[in-house]
């Protein structure tokens, strides 16, 4: 998607900043909206065709505001430990400054619209590709299948949206749900390598540890 400016980038943000958790894109009505754009309500339709093609490109807003840096940090960890201490870290602290991220994000994925639904989840699953690919190359999950670490990345894309919102609504819980997720990734990176061994060499490290 191309790097939003003027009109729409203004419009953008301002539906950012009208989402609560009681509302949607979709109940937004275009007077209020181009109100707190500081916009005229006919500008709108110059840059959107419809409410559909405006939630893609607030959607689009949030992946791409947030995808350089995690990247970027799981490409400069040395185990896939720090990896997941990173991602966690940057995506749960990036949902706290940006709440209305999370509620587009949580709530768009089960919303009234096909268009948006199928948009996240197409977003989702290149979130999940990107940090399969970041593993794979950094060779931080070793012993562990390509087609495995495409799927617990899969998995944990999902996890960490959805533990985001109990994040940023249990102040006193935050450090226990960042420990948590951490753990979750951890220990299905770790139990896919107890799978990839044969039978042999598991009893062979049970009997080490008697």
């Amino acid at each position: 998607m191309s790097v939003l400016t003027g009109g729409k980038l203004k419009l953008v943000q301002a539906a950012l900043r009208l989402i609560t958790q009681s509302r949607s894109l979709t109940s937004l009505g275009l007077r209020e909206l181009a109100r707190e754009a500081g916009l005229n309500p006919n500008t709108f339709y110059r840059h959107f065709r419809n409410l559909d093609e405006f939630g893609l490109n607030v959607l689009g807003y949030i992946a791409e505001d947030m995808k350089a840096g995690v990247r970027e940090l799981r490409r400069t960890a040395d185990t896939s430990e720090q990896a997941a201490h990173d991602t966690v870290s940057f995506v749960y602290h990036y949902f706290l400054a940006n709440p209305a991220a999370t509620t587009v994000a949580v709530r768009e994925l089960h919303g009234p619209s096909p268009v948006l639904r199928r948009a996240l989840e197409a977003q989702l699953d290149a979130s999940a590709r990107e940090m399969a690919e970041d593993l794979i190359d950094r060779d931080l999950v070793k012993a562990v299948a390509p087609d495995t670490i495409h799927e617990i990345s899969h998995m944990t894309i999902r996890y960490i949206l959805f533990r985001a919102m109990d994040y940023i609504d249990q102040p006193a819980q935050r450090e226990r749900i960042q420990r948590e997720t951490e753990r979750f990734i951890n220990r299905q990176f770790r139990g896919a390598m107890v799978d990839s061994l044969s039978p042999e060499r598991l009893a062979q490290l049970v009997a080490s540890t008697e």
